[in-house]
């Protein structure tokens, strides 16, 4: 590979998507809504990667179903 470019290769996923589905359903339908630094540690994953997961699914969600 010539100096400068980058791979075109994704790097491997560090959590399973059912993991993170999970995760982003628990944080949700829970009430009242957990902290997520609590809930990521529960999980066993990194709570700005729960975080991150969380901002992106509710500004995926149809505007009126938040």
């Amino acid at each position: 590979m010539a100096v400068g470019r980058k791979s075109s290769v994704a790097a491997p996923k560090k959590y399973p998507d059912e993991l993170r589905q999970r995760a982003v359903r628990l944080y949700r339908e829970s009430d009242p809504k957990p902290v997520a630094r609590r809930l990521a540690e529960q999980l066993g994953v990194h709570h700005e990667t729960l975080r991150n997961r969380i901002r992106q699914a509710e500004a995926d969600m149809p505007a009126g179903s938040r």
